[in-house]
């Protein structure tokens, strides 16, 4: 009876100690302490530096400090690489797989066109061509009374891609999905499905949707896409170094045009496989590179 009061002192250390060992087994590094109150956004390094934003309802005229350059929106991507008589279906729903490691970044899907229509290239997990790089979704915009698809492209920042909210983390503007810092690539778990046992540097900030763009909507320009034009900080983004897509990533689009269950027409929107969980090797020859003045279309 004596020894129960003695005991109570090592029993209560016992299960502190395990609890502590919990918590801190599954408490993820977090890069910021300011994400965690919603303060300063560690995603906007991901913006080039530029002048204020603005929209197609804002934008200045022609010649003045802040224009978009060009004739169009397509002046801030590569070189269209296919045409389409009509738009693409509205992005799926889908689940995003857990990055494989530390350092891959995420691509999300898109719709492709082929001869026989629309199909979904699902999204993957990317090691990235070289260090600190940033993927640039393509997109599908209406110019001219067609349907363009400009791929995208990796650099340091995050260009245009029309304006598309396609999800985790690409909001429609810039990339929320995480960041680079000290050569670590840091993962927000709000935008991410993250495993903590394979990724190491995570942290939360939800930005929302920024830039007012559908969740759905596929498409920039038209009567029913998504109206916005490229702010200075994605013109800013384009003028520097850029890499095109990968090898692997262009193989990755060609194999699913040959899989009929990717195809809108075969299943109404919901292709068979919406992501992939194995992720795509890197290109080591991929290296970014200065445009020549004009070279957009």
């Amino acid at each position: 009876m004596n020894r129960l009061p003695k005991l109570l002192p090592w029993v209560s250390f016992a299960v502190a100690a395990a609890f502590c060992v919990a918590v801190c087994h599954h408490t993820p590094t977090v890069s910021a302490v300011g994400a965690q109150d919603q303060g300063q956004d560690p995603a906007a390094a991901n913006m080039a530096p530029a002048g204020p934003s603005y929209t197609t309802e804002t934008a200045p005229p022609p010649g003045q400090a802040g224009a978009p350059e060009g004739p169009d929106d397509a002046n801030y991507s590569e070189q269209s690489t296919a045409t389409a008589p009509q738009p693409p279906p509205p992005l799926p729903t889908y689940q995003q797989p857990p990055p494989p490691a530390d350092g891959y970044i995420w691509t999300p899907g898109y719709w492709a066109w082929s001869p026989t229509g629309y199909y979904w290239v699902p999204g993957a997990w990317v090691e990235p061509p070289y260090a600190s790089a940033l993927w640039t979704p393509g997109y599908w915009g209406f110019y001219g009374g067609r349907y363009l698809f400009y791929p995208g492209h990796w650099g340091l920042h995050i260009g245009f891609y029309g304006g598309i909210n396609y999800g985790f983390g690409y909001v429609g503007l810039g990339y929320e999905g995480g960041y680079w810092n000290g050569g670590h690539f840091f993962y927000n778990r709000v935008y991410n499905n993250i495993n903590v046992r394979t990724v190491h540097n995570v942290y939360s900030y939800n930005a929302g949707n920024r830039a007012g763009s559908a969740p759905r909507t596929s498409y920039h320009g038209g009567a029913k896409g998504i109206q916005v034009r490229p702010r200075p900080t994605e013109g800013a983004a384009w003028h520097e170094p850029t890499a095109p897509r990968m090898t692997s990533q262009v193989q990755h689009a060609q194999k699913y045009s040959a899989i009929r269950g990717q195809y809108a027409a075969q299943n109404h929107g919901r292709p068979a496989s919406p992501a992939v969980s194995k992720p795509l090797p890197a290109d080591r020859n991929v290296r970014p590179a200065v445009r020549a003045p004009n070279q957009h279309r």
